[in-house]
């Protein structure tokens, strides 16, 4: 039998608020354990929840950004249910009336297929604690610092058919939320994670498998090989003559495996009621429009300007958008060059980017400035070095900290422009080479990719590619 699988994601954003949604406890991450959890955080008889305007704004932000309607009465409801570092007893989040609904987020695959997948909700909620479990003796503590802490839940629809496009719509939603500067994104910690909706059924068929939830998954590459673990396992067990139980799983990465957590709680589980203390939201249009304006220009929307502007393909402006900064940086290159689209797009995706990750670094802490990386590429443009030689300068530059000219000149590495002393490279080595300039002009042209590689190597990378070649080509040939 062919099976079809069904993936929805359940994406917690925490928000870039610097205190907490309901209090005035600081967001601040690295703090000593329970330093940053005031009265309200922990639950004490008495104390009032004050909801911060700055979540609110951010969350009419992402709503905004993917078309969704963002209510202009949404209701902030107690979500009963016990843990050890949930305080309360109770998480305040949205439920009935979330904040947005009905919104859309387009996805680009590796193969050029683009696929709308729908977004359910964005509710507004409070994170819990956390606890440790430490030491030989396995003891447990709770540290409540991130109690309290602002979360947006992004809850898609099922519409996802594979791992591949889950990590396509969760990274979308990644650099989305980092675009808006509503959400830092870092995923070691913490402020960026997902739960994935898991189920099979039978190709072609309608209703939808029992599901399984695979809890805080905090990387692509972990969402990606848990899902396909999970898909797997489902699968095997069906055709094993079992059924599928609807649980909640955690994924064990040392072992690739998936392992039951509890039985997944349904809404009547938790007894939603809404929040005493807590008055429903109001939003008026003329708020809504004043952050409408203060929107930024978004992935996609940028994407197609450098496609359009640029002359880029769809591919290479996804890349380049793909995070605001590296967006920044592309642009900031272009403008010193004053032209150049490509050559400067294949430079920040190919050299730049391969040392950024080879050290483990982002984009704004590159060792090669924007201006710096334009002011190689001019020389390249110019003629002075050619791309080869371009890519031993951008190591030094990364290693040094030097601009491309001082290398270029520390080096002597400018190219080789006067057609004189290149024609006497070129002399040298055709007399080296007697055996394969006689098979050349015997008709065997693909021995000049030899020749070009001579005259490089005599000349140490330093003759200029088009001038060579061209001169290369007349003496080869006698003329």
């Amino acid at each position: 039998m062919e099976w079809e699988t069904v993936i929805g994601l359940e994406i917690h954003a925490q928000l870039a608020t610097r205190s907490k949604i309901f209090s005035s406890s600081s967001t601040s991450y690295g703090a000593a354990p329970n330093v940053q959890a005031n009265l309200v955080d922990l639950g004490y008889p008495g104390v009032l929840p004050v909801l911060n305007g700055e979540a609110v704004r951010m969350a009419v932000k992402f709503g905004l950004a993917i078309g969704a309607n963002v209510a202009r009465r949404s209701i902030f409801a107690r979500k009963n249910y016990f843990y050890p570092d949930l305080p309360k007893g109770y998480q305040i989040s949205q439920f009935e009336q979330p904040i947005v609904e009905d919104g859309t987020v387009e996805i680009l695959l590796e193969d050029g297929i683009r696929k709308v997948v729908g977004v359910t909700r964005a509710h507004l909620e409070e994170d819990a604690g956390k606890s440790l479990h430490e030491g030989l003796g396995r003891m447990s503590g709770i540290d409540l610092n991130r109690a309290g802490t602002p979360l947006l839940e992004i809850v898609s629809e099922p519409d996802m058919r594979s791992a591949r496009e889950a990590i396509a719509y969760m990274k979308k939603i990644h650099t989305l939320v980092r675009y808006l500067e509503i959400c830092d994104g870092n995923m070691q910690e913490g402020s960026f994670r997902c739960d994935a909706n898991v189920s099979v059924r039978p190709k072609g068929k309608a209703e939808l498998g029992t599901r399984c939830e695979i809890k805080n998954l905090n990387s692509f590459r972990f969402v990606e090989r848990a899902i396909n673990h999970e898909v797997e396992r489902q699968i095997e067990l069906i055709e094993g003559g079992g059924s599928v139980v609807q649980e909640t799983r955690l994924y064990d990465a040392d072992r690739d495996e998936t392992r039951p957590m509890r039985s997944k709680e349904e809404a009547n589980d938790y007894r939603y009621f809404p929040d005493p203390d807590l008055l429903p939201l109001a939003l008026d249009d003329a708020y809504i429009q004043r952050v409408r304006e203060g929107l930024p220009e978004l992935p996609d929307a940028k994407a197609a300007r450098f496609a359009r502007e640029h002359g880029l393909s769809e591919y290479d402006a996804g890349v380049l958008t793909a995070s605001r900064e590296i967006a920044a940086f592309y642009e900031r290159v272009l403008a010193d060059i004053g032209g150049e689209p490509k050559l400067a797009a294949n430079w920040v995706m190919g050299e730049l980017s391969g040392f950024l990750n080879r050290d483990g670094l982002e984009i704004g802490a590159s060792r090669v400035t924007a201006p710096a990386l334009a002011g190689l590429l001019k020389r390249i443009v110019d003629g002075t070095i050619s791309g080869k030689l371009a890519k031993d300068v951008f190591e030094a530059m990364w290693a040094e900290g030097r601009d491309a000219d001082a290398i270029i000149d520390a080096k002597g590495l400018r190219q080789i422009t006067d057609s004189g002393a290149i024609g006497k490279v070129i002399a040298e080595v055709m007399a080296a080479n007697p055996g394969q300039l006689a098979d050349y002009r015997a008709g065997k042209e693909k021995l000049f990719g030899f020749f070009v590689g001579q005259v490089m190597k005599a000349s140490g990378g330093k003759a200029n590619p088009a001038q060579g070649n061209d001169l290369l080509k007349r003496m080869l040939s006698g003329s």
